[in-house]
């Protein structure tokens, strides 16, 4: 149980691809002073070497790895229902206070515990923001089987109320929900001395991040412009392949500018750590980014490269408003501090497992 004489043991679902893979070990991090135990059960790609040791440097995560595909990915379902039986294997032989699914489908299973489902992106929304139209039938399985997880949970949460809404306008009510924002470490990150630089970072290749549309600011600006996750250079725009997170703290420590001119985000992880950093935000102007950071940042249409690299140009030039602008970042940030997040999940957890037990001793 989830309370302060015995430790709560929460079996996880992540990924180590993206964003989740940093929130589930911040989580974990965060509520590590409160006696929560994690078994953090991945599919997809294995989690890397270094990913590995990330892991084991937490004293309350068990890392348990599998390589079922994903239900975002093409054709999965087989590999995603036998992945249903193993985390339901997993679920029986731990003995969980609480199922924390980030994903889906698998919340429709049966489980010994109760159900949090965290959502930190979807396709549907994914296609319909850098697509422009909806997703074709092809997705109607993942549709449905998203759907019917969502009301089948104990309780949903989004990382940002827009994200939250966009489920509901995808997938129809779900009653149990609400948004807890993520969160970050600040001591990961420092500001350090502020070279004349530009820093982005993500997937070149995914039009979600749109960091493809920097490649013409980058031939137009002063600044030299340098982004991590993808390797190779084009003209004035430098990509310096994959970095770890020591790596990509000491570029933002080191950097006047930070630019994320995305498409889609549900929360946006980098330009958190951006700020924690010191650094001045230029952010794609869609409504999550506009809902996390306020008045915090400089927000660009995010199909208009010109605007995009006279925006960049302009900040250059205006030292006054990067200090000011680097200065809300930073102050914005701290509203995303991870001992926040820890805190609210604590409670959540709590709630939903007292819930839980409350109808099963009704019952």
């Amino acid at each position: 149980m989830l309370d302060s004489a015995a430790s709560a043991k929460i079996l996880m679902t992540a990924d180590a691809v993206g964003g989740v893979w940093t929130y589930a070990l911040e989580l974990a991090r965060g509520l590590a002073p409160h006696g929560v135990e994690f078994t953090i059960a991945t599919m997809g790609p294995r989690p890397t070497a270094a990913q590995q040791r990330q892991a084991a440097q937490l004293p309350n995560v068990s890392l348990r790895e599998s390589d079922y595909r994903l239900e975002w990915m093409d054709a999965p379902w087989r590999e995603v229902d036998a992945a249903g039986e193993w985390l339901r294997a997993l679920a029986a032989e731990l003995a969980p206070d609480l199922i924390h699914l980030n994903g889906y489908s698998h919340a429709a299973l049966r489980w010994p515990a109760p159900v949090l489902v965290v959502a930190h992106s979807c396709v549907l929304s994914w296609w319909r923001a850098v697509k422009n139209e909806p997703a074709p039938n092809d997705w109607n399985e993942y549709r449905e089987r998203v759907a019917v997880g969502l009301r089948a949970a104990d309780f949903v949460v989004a990382p940002s109320g827009s994200m939250l809404a966009t489920l509901a306008q995808n997938y129809g009510s779900f009653p149990r929900r609400g948004v807890i924002p993520n969160g970050r470490d600040e001591r990961h990150f420092w500001i350090g001395k502020k070279e004349p630089l530009i820093f982005a970072a993500g997937r070149f290749w995914d039009e979600a991040k749109n960091l493809a549309t920097l490649q013409e600011a980058a031939a137009v600006v002063d600044w030299p412009l340098r982004i991590a996750g993808s390797e190779g250079a084009a003209g004035d725009l430098v990509r310096l392949g994959f970095l770890s997170a020591e790596e990509v703290a000491g570029w933002l420590a080191r950097a006047s500018i930070f630019c994320l001119p995305a498409r889609y985000e549900p929360f946006g992880l980098s330009a958190l750590e951006a700020a924690f950093s010191g650094c001045a935000l230029v952010l794609g102007d869609i409504a999550s980014l506009r809902e996390i950071w306020q008045d915090a940042a400089l927000f660009v249409d995010p199909n208009d490269p010109p605007a995009i690299a006279a925006t960049l140009q302009g900040l250059i030039r205006d030292r006054a408003q990067r200090a000011e602008l680097a200065l809300r970042a930073r102050e914005r940030a701290r509203q995303f501090r991870l001992e926040k997040m820890a805190d609210r999940y604590l409670s959540l957890y709590s709630g939903i497992v007292r819930q839980f037990h409350s109808v099963e001793d009704a019952a």
